[in-house]
This record gives structure tokens, sequence and C-alpha cells, in this order.
């Protein structure tokens, strides 16, 4: 892999490495979990980025890149067998890469209720939170433009409810 490949990395992880922390943290709230999922996501894009033919924007290919890395987190975690989960005072409360990806409170609370959707509807929200158009989503999610709008429809109602919940 050469240097060209290392200069477009390093601009896409300054570019949309704030982005990418923010997709793992809305998919891990362990924070060491956390971190390893952001390193598997750049590892991802790293590997995909000579694959990239134009077809979509570089910012669409690696939210794709991103979100089935994310999908495939889930899903590994849920054929892991559970553990006993530490009580919530036990939760670690040392800054992680939210911090990095420089969220406030405000952005806090709403990743907490973010965490809370079902995936499918964390996905469309996050995906609309970080600026993609319904027909990037619609490409990204391989659905249809009105089915995008429905059911991000339905998740924000979800996200508002569990926010006034807060």
């Amino acid at each position: 892999m050469g240097g060209s490949q290392d200069a477009e990395f390093k601009r896409l992880m300054a570019e949309h490495g704030a982005m990418l922390v923010r997709f793992a943290a809305s998919f891990e709230r362990n924070r060491h979990a956390r971190d390893d999922l952001v390193q598997d996501i750049m590892l991802a894009v790293w590997q995909a980025l000579p694959a990239f033919r134009g077809d979509s924007s570089i910012k669409t290919y690696v939210v794709g890149v991103a979100h089935r890395r994310c999908a495939s987190h889930v899903m590994r975690a849920v054929a892991q067998p559970q553990h006993e989960e530490l009580d919530e005072e036990w939760e670690d409360q040392q800054p992680g890469p939210e911090a990095l990806a420089g969220l406030n409170q405000q952005q806090q609370r709403l990743l907490g209720a973010l965490r809370q959707l079902p995936v499918g509807q964390r996905q469309l929200v996050l995906l609309a939170l970080e600026g993609m158009c319904y027909e990037e989503i619609a490409q990204l999610l391989g659905i249809s433009v009105n089915n995008v709008g429905v059911r991000l429809n339905r998740a924000k109602a979800a996200l508002k409810e569990r926010l006034e919940e807060r």
C-alpha cells in the first residue's frame, strides 16, 4: 500500500474521524469495546480504500464501511454469551471517544437516547444526523427513498419519546 493511500487515509480520518467515533459510540457503551470498534472501523476503511470507484461520495463510502462494521459488531455481540452486567455505578466514567469527538452534554443526552432505539431506527437517525440525504441513506440501506422517509419519521418519534423520558 503506497504513500498516496496513506495521505488519503489521513485526510479521510481528519475529515470524518469524529463521525466514525460517533458511529461507534452509538453502538457500544463500554469504552474499551468502543475503542476497539473505532479501530476496527478505521482498519476496514483503510482496507476498503483501494476498492473505492467513485460511484458515490467518499463520505457515503466511508459511512457504508462504518455501517457494515457496526452491524457486524452488533451481530457478534448478540451471538456471544451474555455476562452479568455491572450496576450503573460501575459504568466507566472516564472520557472516551465521545469526548474526542467533541460531544457536549446535550449531545450526550441524544446519544443515550439513540442507544435505546432498535438498531434499524438507530442507523437511520445516525445517518440523517451525519447529514446524509434520503437518497444516500436509501442507497446505503438498500431501501426506497419513500421507505427512508417513513422509517425515519417513526425513528424520530421514538427518539423524541425517549428524550422526553430523560
